[in-house]
């Protein structure tokens, strides 16, 4: 059985998907950008405080399946250029401090001209 996850502390979805559905004891979130849960506007105008509500996002959800960081197993990281590798990592280090398994790679663009994206698989409870 699929369980959506729907919490107003994250952007609601801006398509047709889910912010995270869980299944098989696992939670799979939809990419999280840097989008206010009450607004839907950007936060941030570098790739540091974009990747900061990025991780905020993701924390939203986590928690609203009562999970946090540390239950995260995977993570996919979109770019919209590589020269913020190091920028987005100072942040992601400081959220991901058990170090899952991640690809990062730089995208041709993002949904409305965002600098990053963040998707996570975690283990369920």
């Amino acid at each position: 059985m699929l369980k959506k996850t729907s919490t107003p502390k994250a952007p609601a979805a801006i398509g047709p998907y889910s912010q995270a559905v869980s299944a098989n004891g696992f939670l799979f979130a939809s990419g999280q950008v840097a989008l206010s849960p009450e607004s839907g506007e950007t936060v941030g105008a570098t790739a540091a405080e974009q990747a900061r509500q990025c991780c905020e996002n993701v924390k939203a959800i986590l928690e609203a399946n009562g999970l946090a960081f540390a239950d995260v197993v995977k993570t996919t990281c979109f770019l919209a250029d590589m020269a913020d590798f190091a920028a987005f990592n100072a942040v992601y280090e400081t959220y991901f401090t058990g170090k899952p398994a991640r690809s990062c790679v730089a995208v041709r663009e993002l949904p409305k001209q965002l600098l990053c994206e963040i998707e996570v698989i975690a283990a369920c409870k």
